[in-house]
C-alpha cells in the first residue's frame, strides 16, 4: 500500500504570539529605568545644590539639637545609596515632601497649579495643530509659490523670535493698546471662586456650570498665551508636515494616482496625507510634551498661576522639594507621552509591531 509522504499541514501561528511578551517585559523595563534615571537625576541635583537641607526646613534660627533632630529624620546621616533609596519610595507614595514657601505638601501644590498649565498647553497644541498641519500640507502641494514661502516665514520666526519678547509684545498690543484681550492672570478677580473647581481646568469648569461670563473672562485671559505658544507648535508642526508630504507626493503611487485620473484633493488627503498621519502622530505629541514642561517663561509674563510658575517660584525661594517635585513630575508626564506616542504609532502602522 503506497505510503503518503506528503508533509503534514503547518499549523500556522501568529508571529506577534510568541514575542509580545518580551517586548510587553522589554518596555515596562525601559519605562522603569528611565524613570529610575530621572529620579536619580533630581535627587543628585537636590545634593549638590549648595542649600543645607535641614536649615530649608527648620531655618536658620533653630537651636542644635532641633537641626540634629530633623537632620535625622531626613536620614541624612545614612549613606547616599540609602538616602536614595528612601527618596524613591517617597516618590512612589506621592510624597514630594513639604514646600517651606506654602507650608502644604508639595504633592497638593502641583496638584492645584498643574491644571492650569495643563489647559493652557491642551489649548496652544490645539492652535498649532489646527492651524500647522493645513499650513504645512499646502506650502507642499503649492512647493515654491508665495504659500510655501509664507509658510517658512512662519516657522522661521517662531523658530528666531524669543517667546518673552512676543509675550511682551502681545501683551502691549492687544491688551494694552488694542484692548482686545484681558490683562495678565487666569481670571478676574471679580470672577474668583464663583464656579465651583470641578476639574481643575477654568474653561470646562465654567462650561460644566454653564456660567459663560466666567468663560468669556477665563477665554478672554487664555487666548493670547495660548496663541504664543501655539504659534512655536506650529512652527514646528508645520514644518514637519511639509517635510512629510513632499516625500509622500514625490512617491510613485501618487504619481500613479494623478495618471489614474483622480482629483487633487483625493490624492492629497486620501492618499498622501494618510500615510503621513502615523509620522504627525509621534510629532504632535512631542510638541504637546515641549509645551507641558517649556511654559516657565510664558506663565511668568502672562502671571499664568503653573507649574512653571511656581518651580521658579521655588527657586527663587531656595524650595528645593518644590522644585524636584515639580520637575519629578514634568519628567515624568514627558516620558508617557514619549510611550503613548510610540503605542498609537504601533497601534496605526501595523509594521511596527
Amino acid at each position: 500500500m503506497p505510503q503518503n509522504n506528503a508533509p503534514a499541514p503547518y499549523a500556522r501561528r501568529s508571529p506577534f504570539a510568541p514575542r509580545w511578551p518580551r517586548k510587553l517585559l522589554g518596555t515596562l523595563l525601559t519605562i522603569a529605568v528611565t524613570l529610575l534615571g530621572l529620579l536619580f537625576v533630581t535627587f543628585m541635583i537636590g545634593r549638590v545644590m549648595p542649600i543645607d537641607p535641614v536649615l530649608a526646613v527648620i531655618g536658620e534660627r533653630a537651636t542644635q539639637a532641633q537641626y540634629n533632630a530633623v537632620y535625622l529624620e531626613l536620614g541624612l546621616d545614612k549613606p547616599l545609596l540609602a538616602q536614595f533609596a528612601i527618596y524613591v519610595n517617597d516618590v512612589l507614595h506621592g510624597d514630594f515632601g513639604t514646600s517651606i514657601r506654602t507650608g502644604q505638601q508639595v504633592s497638593d501644590d502641583i496638584r492645584r497649579v498643574f491644571p492650569a498649565t495643563l489647559e493652557l498647553a491642551t489649548l496652544g497644541t490645539l492652535i498649532g495643530v489646527f492651524i500647522g498641519v493645513p499650513l504645512g500640507v499646502l506650502a507642499a502641494v503649492y512647493r515654491g509659490t508665495w504659500i510655501d514661502q509664507l509658510a517658512r516665514l512662519v516657522g522661521l520666526v517662531g523658530y528666531s523670535m524669543p517667546i518673552f519678547w512676543l509675550g511682551l509684545v502681545g501683551l502691549l498690543v492687544f491688551y494694552g493698546i488694542l484692548g482686545w484681550v484681558a490683562g495678565p492672570g487666569r481670571l478676574g478677580v471679580f470672577y474668583q471662586g464663583i464656579v465651583p473647581t470641578r476639574t481643575g481646568l477654568l474653561l470646562l469648569d465654567a462650561a460644566i456650570a454653564g456660567d459663560w461670563t466666567v468663560f468669556k473672562d477665563a477665554f478672554s485671559h487664555i487666548i493670547l498665551p495660548a496663541s504664543l505658544l501655539g504659534y512655536f507648535s506650529l512652527a514646528y508642526i508645520s514644518r514637519m508636515t511639509r517635510s512629510f508630504m513632499l516625500e509622500q507626493l514625490n512617491s510613485e503611487y501618487v504619481t500613479t494616482a494623478r495618471v489614474k485620473g483622480l482629483s487633487e484633493w483625493n490624492v492629497v488627503w486620501r492618499h498622501a496625507f494618510r500615510n503621513i498621519r502615523i509620522q504627525l502622530v509621534t510629532v504632535i505629541a512631542l510638541a504637546y510634551a515641549n509645551l507641558l514642561e517649556g511654559s516657565v517663561l510664558t506663565e511668568i509674563i502672562f502671571a499664568w498661576p503653573g507649574i512653571g510658575s511656581y518651580i521658579t517660584t521655588s527657586l527663587l525661594s531656595n524650595d528645593m522639594n518644590s522644585v524636584l517635585g515639580g520637575t519629578v513630575v514634568i519628567g515624568t508626564i514627558f516620558v508617557a507621552l514619549n510611550i503613548f506616542s510610540d503605542l498609537l504609532y504601533r497601534f496605526f502602522d501595523p509594521r511596527a509591531k
